[in-house]
């Protein structure tokens, strides 16, 4: 028979493990293709400190032509799929239109910002789901206290050293955590706006880091407010403005700088599928299967994953998730060429780290709840044991970050226009 071709959408966690994995496997045998916008693999954890300035954006991104041997990779914007004909559509990046067949197929599509019906939000706010995002952030906090120093009205002052992160989740929790050491580094030889920089952290829910375990968001909470970054729990946007936000409280916070954090939604080409979803997710059964299409898988935070642990619900949108679901999927594939025999998804959770800045961190490996420098230590630990390239590049930036001060220079890489809210996506 032909030699199978399978193809891979997304190269996020999810699918970049599942082409590595499924490479490993058929040693070969199969033709297998990557479909993703960048050529690169980004570990998404570290985002916040390149937007900190600790990291440079190269060291959490991996080639994936190197960390892919033998897989085949096509840099294009799916647009949709022909489940009949076996057909995945795209564009390249220079517009020109592609399709490719394929005997499997994994949706890894990943997930976008999740944008809410706030008015202002998406003019007004910045998204923070990529390379692109983080730049523009790095470079916004730092002309922020720049113009600060020249403002003409203690009023602008005030606004320009001002900065909300709407959402006290995973990625808000450490951009906020991390920025308010970004500014005190900017701020350390202007003596005059020290005391003039806020850091606001809001929330609907009750508490820092509402998804996770309830010892790591108290430990993420104290580290917080030691560093002054004022928390907003039950508290939402209600309007984004260009001189501030509203708040559901009924508070006007004069500002510049609205980070929108909220959380994620599922990539809307899922959609398109005409395939049963819940909450945006396609759904699959616990071999990570779409139901009436044996060939068709979809794993990630794209699909709705069955969570054996718990009966009733869907395994979370995390790293960790998609991490171990490539795995499976790439063996459930292989299994259905004669190699092994299918298995259902069942995790068991090993738990969460939080990287706070500095020498704090929270973590709870194995369920074992650790903060402050033991906390840190395995934070890092497990960043450098996950990302799959430039360890050495991102343990050297971390050393020099202890020895050094950070460099507080605006790079002019990204303008704000290129990064749009409603644009920003990331595979998984």
């Amino acid at each position: 028979m032909a030699r199978p071709r399978i193809v891979v959408v997304g190269a996020g966690f999810a699918g970049f493990t599942a082409a590595r994995t499924l490479a490993k496997l058929s040693r070969g045998g199969a033709d297998i293709v990557v479909i993703n916008p960048t050529d690169y693999f980004l570990y998404l954890p570290l985002l916040p400190e390149v937007s900190a300035g600790i990291l440079e954006p190269r060291r959490v991104t991996v080639s994936l032509q190197a960390a892919l041997p033998g897989v085949r990779l096509v840099l294009g914007e799916v647009e949709g799929f022909d489940l009949d004909n076996r057909t995945v559509t795209f564009v390249d990046p220079d517009g020109r239109a592609g399709s490719i067949g394929y005997h499997r197929l994994v949706i890894a599509a990943g997930s976008v910002n999740k944008l809410l019906p706030v008015p202002g939000v998406t003019m007004y706010a910045h998204g923070y789901r990529g390379i692109p995002e983080a730049l523009y952030l790095r470079d916004h906090i730092t002309r922020q206290i720049e113009l600060a120093v020249n403002a003409t009205t203690e009023e602008e002052q005030r606004a320009r050293c001002t900065f909300v992160v709407a959402g006290a989740g995973y990625t808000g929790t450490e951009v906020a955590a991390q920025g308010v050491l970004y500014t005190d580094a900017l701020t350390a030889e202007r003596p005059d706006l020290r005391d003039k920089v806020r850091w606001l952290l809001l929330d609907t829910a009750d508490r820092v880091l509402p998804s996770l375990d309830e010892r790591l968001g108290d430990a993420a909470d104290a580290v917080l407010r030691s560093r002054g970054v004022e928390l907003l729990l039950r508290t939402s946007v209600k309007e984004a403005t260009e001189d501030g936000v509203h708040l559901s409280t009924g508070d006007f916070v004069p500002t510049r700088s609205l980070i929108w954090c909220v959380g994620v939604r599922p990539d809307p080409v899922v959609a398109d599928l005409g395939l049963p979803l819940n909450n945006g997710r396609l759904v699959v059964d616990e071999f990570l299967s779409v139901p009436g299409h044996p060939d068709v898988f979809a794993i990630g935070d794209a699909a709705a994953v069955p969570d054996l642990t718990r009966p009733g619900e869907l395994t979370g949108m995390t790293a960790q998730h998609a991490t171990r679901q490539g795995t499976a999927v790439a063996r459930n594939i292989a299994a259905s060429y004669g190699q092994g025999r299918r298995r259902p998804y069942k995790h068991y959770d090993l738990g969460f780290v939080v990287d706070l800045g500095g020498l704090d961190a929270a973590a709870n490996p194995l369920g074992v709840p650790l903060t402050g420098f033991p906390a840190k230590v395995v934070t890092r630990g497990y960043h450098l044991l996950s990302m799959p390239g430039n360890r050495v590049r991102v343990a050297a930036d971390w050393l020099l970050d202890l020895l050094l001060p950070r460099q507080g220079v605006q790079l002019g890489l990204v303008r704000g226009a290129a990064v749009p809210l409603e644009s920003s996506t990331v595979s998984g």
